[in-house]
């Protein structure tokens, strides 16, 4: 019987080769085949890409999303400016509709003016033999018809002793006059008359000068 010359470290050296081959064979069992590596890089390339479309589509998102906030900004900017037109023309027609209501009856008042110099100046052309009677029912009448002009706006423009005002007043003479400053009423020949302030009839008048 031939002896057995291993040694127990020999045996021992066997036993962990014998337990590394499985090992060894499920190592190489999970090793895939060449079309499952092609796969598995396929796989890590098509993830890549994907990558790089997110990417993209994240950058493209963005500059639209950029886009839009900019049209947002103009559409906004147009609607004001639509609104403030919208304003101004309402106010503008509410002006024009004011204006057209106060002086509508401009072209009325024009001709009464000359009913009611007349009547001023029949009151001043009465002498004493005009019986009380007759100068009461002139001085009512006349009164009468300014109270009328004055409930729709009418004012009376009487510049007597105050300043020359060009606006308002039309010299239709300029007589010097040491008593009075230069450029002052010295005579109203007929008055002038206003609408809601603005001139109907410019007062006709005499205009102090200086002396020479």
């Amino acid at each position: 019987m031939a002896r057995d010359t291993q040694t127990p470290l020999d045996k021992e050296i066997e036993r962990a080769a014998r337990d590394a081959e499985p090992q060894v064979e499920e190592f190489e069992d999970e090793l895939q085949s060449p079309d499952d590596a092609q796969d598995a890089l396929e796989a890590i390339e098509a993830e890549a890409d994907a990558d790089n479309i997110v990417e993209a589509d994240s950058e493209a998102l963005t500059a639209r999303v950029e886009e839009l906030e900019q049209r947002l900004a103009e559409t906004r900017d147009q609607a004001l400016r639509a609104a403030a037109e919208t304003q101004n023309v309402r106010r503008r027609s509410e002006q024009e509709v004011d204006k057209a209501r106060k002086f509508a009856l401009e072209k009325f008042v024009k001709e009464l003016l000359p009913v009611v110099d007349s009547l001023e100046k029949a009151l001043e052309a009465m002498q004493e033999e005009a019986s009380d009677a007759h100068r009461e029912g002139v001085s009512m009448t006349l009164k009468m018809q300014l109270d009328a002009l004055k409930k729709f706006g009418v004012e009376v423009v009487d510049p007597q002793g105050e300043p020359f005002d060009p606006q308002y007043h039309e010299a239709m003479a300029m007589v010097p006059n040491p008593e009075l400053d230069p450029n002052t009423v010295m005579e109203v020949i007929q008055k002038g008359y206003l609408l809601n302030d603005r001139l109907v009839r410019p007062a006709m008048v005499v205009v102090s000068q200086a002396a020479k």
